[in-house]
């Protein structure tokens, strides 16, 4: 089985060494193709005006300077030759990748640019406290990951199918299990912007996270609420967002 890994934290993120770990679990066969440059945030984006520069940075480690989109199909499209991969997976993000995020995240990016591809694509994230943030409790992803990737791939991903992991930031004997969830969602405050003023007086701004509104109690069955309650949460993501109910009710209004 052939394993292309990306992620969204650059080539040298300590997550990227936790994903290759969790995929020589697997499988001999692994190539690491990720970005420069931290590229948090950048969802699905694809680099059309730019070009990009591509470094060869170990055996089957390659850098791009470009977006976890152009990692993928760098890595698919170019790099691997003619074989394809038969299996990508992003991460591991060093933090949660859950409700809203999946539309910003650029791990998610990396793993649907995968299902774009055709291929099983499964994004892996490790959530982090307050207390954790500089030190990600990565085992937890380490213990629980390649075991879900087997009964997974076993199952069989459907196509046009993400696969969305979330490890809670807890060590791994204190897990409580494993959830399939839905994609949650936040209390709409949780995103604030930060006016910051520079040497010269000028305004400048940061986009940030208001942790209090992060903080309402999620719905059950959601991803927020198996980490919340140290579950590891499994969240299939459609690549197909058309909304099937609504559409129908459109042919009735547009008559």
């Amino acid at each position: 089985m052939r394993i292309l890994c990306t992620n969204d934290d650059g080539i040298h993120a300590h997550g990227l060494k936790v994903v290759e770990e969790i995929a020589r679990a697997l499988s001999d066969d692994v190539w690491i193709v990720a970005p420069e440059l931290d590229q948090s945030g950048v969802s699905h984006s694809l680099s059309l005006n730019d070009p990009l520069r591509l470094r060869e940075v170990g055996p089957r480690h390659f850098a791009v300077r470009g977006t976890p989109t152009d990692c993928i199909i760098m890595g698919a499209r170019h790099i691997l030759g003619p074989k394809l991969p038969d299996v990508v997976l992003s991460g591991v993000n060093k933090g949660r990748n859950v409700a809203e995020d999946v539309v910003y995240s650029g791990t998610i990016a990396g793993a649907l640019e995968g299902t774009i591809l055709g291929l099983p694509s499964f994004a892996l994230s490790q959530e982090f406290s307050l207390e954790t943030r500089d030190r990600p409790l990565w085992d937890t992803a380490l213990k629980f990951g390649p075991d879900i990737l087997r009964k997974v791939l076993a199952a069989g991903v459907p196509k046009n199918t993400v696969i969305n992991v979330n490890f809670p930031s807890c060590p791994p004997e204190q897990v409580a299990g494993i959830r399939v969830t839905r994609q949650g969602k936040r209390n709409l405050g949780f995103l604030r912007v930060d006016e910051r003023r520079d040497g010269r007086g000028n305004p400048y701004f940061w986009i940030g996270f208001e942790r209090t509104a992060m903080m309402d109690t999620p719905a059950e069955g959601s991803d927020l609420a198996a980490l919340a309650a140290r579950y590891v949460s499994v969240t299939p993501l459609r690549l197909d967002r058309t909304d099937e109910a609504f559409s129908e009710a459109l042919v009735d209004m547009l008559r």
